[in-house]
């Protein structure tokens, strides 16, 4: 078994992002980037299945710039066995991401594609189920538990309402939440292997897909500053100002 896993390069998430001056998009220089936390979810479950015996590689792609080879040599450092990049210099949506990651899966054939429910900056959670659906694949959202059954993959799901359960026909799409594990840690002799694993760079162009954006940002400004609060006296003061000033109550 061949098991495909996306993975985007984001800012890390403890790194607190900023509006340009002129509004343009968020001030990236010189930003600590980092593997999407959904994305390692998602490496790891697969380097999992693959330790259990129940597949035999683990392909990592990514979708980006040239500097999105970091992240995925991360993943190869994390026991992927090869990765994939889709270069552009695009800022791609969700849908020019599922048509890239369509023409991978086409080309690689994987039974199973795992990949993070949604990504820390456009918190969009679109791509997994856009690619089910250009693929006509089953697809298990929101997954806290992946069990390998025969030619069906079990997976458990966090819905509002609790947990659900659904079985699935190989091949198949699975996004992963919070719960379905954690993620390990790099050790260095696996950076090193890393380094000598094979990645492989595709363009659009030989794929032969677009993923132009289809929408245009106009700006990108902070939230305005909270205004400082007031103390008042008495419960009064309160009411009169909640009345004549905030205007809340009548």
């Amino acid at each position: 078994m061949k098991i495909l896993v996306p993975v985007k390069r984001v800012v890390d998430y403890n790194v607190k992002v900023r509006a340009k001056a002129d509004e343009s998009g968020p001030d990236l220089s010189n930003a600590k980037m980092a593997i999407n936390p959904f994305c390692e979810i998602a490496i790891e479950e697969a380097v999992r299945l693959k330790e259990s015996g129940n597949a035999e590689e683990v392909v990592a792609v990514s979708v980006g710039d040239s500097a999105s080879q970091e992240q995925l040599r991360t993943c190869l450092a994390l026991g992927a066995d090869r990765a994939v990049l889709i270069e552009t210099n695009e800022t791609p949506e969700p849908l020019g991401v599922a048509k890239a990651l369509k023409a991978i899966v086409e080309k690689e054939s994987p039974e199973i594609v795992i990949l993070g429910k949604q990504a820390i900056d456009g918190d969009s959670n679109q791509t997994g189920q856009m690619l089910a659906a250009l693929l006509g694949y089953a697809q298990g959202t929101f997954a806290s538990e992946v069990t390998i059954q025969g030619n069906k993959v079990e997976v458990t799901r966090e819905i509002d309402g609790g947990l659900q359960t659904v079985s699935l026909n190989l091949p198949a799409i699975i996004t992963t939440d919070l719960r379905l594990n954690e993620p390990r840690y790099a050790s260095l002799p696996n950076i090193m292997k890393a380094k000598k694993k094979p990645l492989e760079t595709l363009s659009c162009e030989e794929l032969g897909i677009d993923i132009a954006p289809r929408t245009e940002t106009l700006k990108v400004s902070p939230p305005p500053e909270r205004a400082a609060g007031i103390i008042v006296e008495n419960i009064d003061q309160l009411v009169d100002k909640l009345k004549n000033e905030a205007k809340v109550i009548s």
